[in-house]
């Protein structure tokens, strides 16, 4: 294997067969299940606004989810490298999707809210400047086509 790539692989299993499988927009679940080796079974569905329901994860949520959990770790990668010391960071990112005339959608954007806990709150400038370089490093935010934009907050006792 090159140690330049990374193979990932999931498996996605629809559940969603109320008896009559797809014979009618109605008649079907959205349900499924996901899962990789090792972290277990996630369960899933679509959005509810498209027969979801709201006790599963739907694709929307996780692209979200992954969005912000890559930027956090590829914030806390460069505030060490910056000698930033990172004692707290939560986040509630938020995004937007666009549905299209033909049925299609896709997101616009994504905002990333990160409260950031410092040792040193003098250096919050810095801290919040590092935003930038964890999303030019950020293996998620890289792959899309659209825009990961950041709001942050840092100071001592905030996270």
């Amino acid at each position: 294997m090159n140690l330049q790539e990374h193979s990932y692989a999931a498996r996605v299993r629809w559940t969603g067969n109320l008896g009559t499988g797809t014979s009618g927009y109605r008649a079907y679940s959205r349900d499924h299940e996901v899962e990789a080796d090792g972290p277990g079974l996630l369960p899933g569905t679509a959005d509810p606004t498209f027969h979801g329901v709201k006790d599963r994860w739907n694709p929307e949520q996780l692209l979200l989810i992954a969005v912000a959990q890559c930027h956090m770790l590829s914030y806390l990668h460069v505030a060490v490298k910056s000698g930033v010391v990172v004692t707290g960071y939560r986040d509630t990112a938020t995004g937007t999707m666009r549905l299209n005339r033909d049925g299609s959608g896709e997101f616009t954007g994504i905002v990333l809210h990160p409260v950031v806990e410092l040792q040193d709150a003098a250096q919050s400038a810095l801290a919040d400047s590092l935003h930038a370089e964890a999303n030019r490093v950020c293996f998620i935010a890289r792959s899309l086509n659209f825009p990961v934009h950041h709001e942050p907050t840092s100071g001592a006792g905030e996270a």
